[in-house]
């Protein structure tokens, strides 16, 4: 799978008023992060700085063997996002962005995009941000046009860099019009079209050209909404949450890997995708999201192999660990095997 998009450092809030720590970052950064954890073979095409932080954000990805082959080197800075935490453990963003090296893309380096890609997730805020938005649209519709690679968007509503839900929809509404597959928080959708029941949001955009949309509803889980096989909702789980910073990101990671296991990485085939199937893609996405709660920043879990199971078994929480996590480890039942035979 490719992923475009921005990488910069959240500085998470700690216990202690002022604390923060630096930690890797983006919405687009985190979900390549949570692929490659998954087993799936991934790129990431994000401008990196060679600064302390860009270095900091290179030296993070590929550890966790995610291709930096179609990550431009930037000359500008690093963006940085302050988070802070409600008592509930949900996150709220001050983004420091300007000059710096997300939204700085060419059309050289967005043609760079891996002609081979089965899947090309995109969205969050260089998705709306110029003049990385254009170059970033223009890549992203050639790919569509070709008809080869499964398009997924998610919108990663910011209000305060949106400035207002008129501008949030002409913006998010065209890329809906290029994406295969749309994930967004009901957080999203309210703030974007307030007043407004998510299935009339969900109908509007696959009438836009999208085959599946997915509005994550927090502890309630989340809802799809297929242009053929109807609509469905799926529960959510109950965690101990830290904080909800990398959630959505995680959630996307374990949507789009499951459909890749069930083959449905192909624009043909998610768009007669059967129900039964949707609701495991589902599951998988919310055990994956949940148990990243579970953690301080984003840190999404890491699959075990699992020979012993059909790759389309639906996850397990024993499948997943995380790194360090020896107690839990050996108990647990291994993973899924990678998907290898295309650039997944």
């Amino acid at each position: 799978m490719t992923v475009i998009g921005e990488a910069l450092i959240d500085m998470v809030q700690l216990d202690a008023p002022g604390d923060y720590r630096a930690r890797p970052g983006g919405s687009p950064f985190n979900v390549a992060v949570g692929l490659a954890r998954l087993g799936h073979r991934t790129a990431l095409m994000a401008r990196l700085a060679d600064n302390t932080f860009g270095r900091m954000l290179r030296t993070h990805a590929a550890a966790e063997g995610v291709d930096l082959t179609y990550a431009p080197a930037a000359a500008e800075p690093t963006t940085l996002a302050v988070v802070s935490m409600d008592a509930a453990g949900r996150a709220s963003y001050d983004f420091y962005l300007d000059g710096t090296a997300d939204w700085q893309w060419t059309e050289a380096e967005t043609a760079l995009v891996p002609r081979d890609t089965a899947v090309l997730h995109f969205g969050s805020v260089a998705s709306w941000t110029s003049p990385a938005a254009e170059r970033i649209h223009s890549a992203v519709r050639r790919l569509r046009a070709e008809g080869t690679a499964l398009i997924s968007y998610d919108p990663n509503v910011r209000p305060a860099l949106l400035g207002d839900p008129e501008r949030g929809r002409r913006a998010v509404e065209g890329s809906v019009g290029t994406a295969h597959l749309v994930k967004a928080s009901r957080e999203d959708v309210e703030w974007l079209y307030p007043d407004t029941p998510i299935e009339r949001i969900a109908a509007h955009w696959l009438e836009l050209g999208a085959l599946l949309v997915v509005i994550t509803d927090g502890p309630d889980g989340a809802h799809a909404f297929h242009a053929r096989a109807g609509s469905l909702s799926r529960p959510g789980r109950k965690v101990a949450v830290v904080d909800t910073v990398g959630a959505g990101d995680a959630f996307t990671a374990g949507l789009l890997g499951a459909l890749a296991r069930h083959g449905l990485h192909i624009p043909q085939k998610l768009a007669a995708a059967d129900p039964g199937v949707l609701r495991i893609a589902v599951d998988d996405a919310v055990l994956v999201s949940a148990l990243t709660c579970e953690r301080l920043g984003a840190d999404p879990p890491t699959a075990l192999p699992r020979p012993h199971l059909d790759a389309r078994a639906p996850l397990t929480a024993t499948d997943l660990v995380f790194p360090g996590d020896t107690d839990r480890a050996g108990t647990r039942s291994p993973a899924p095997e990678p998907v290898r035979s295309v650039r997944s």
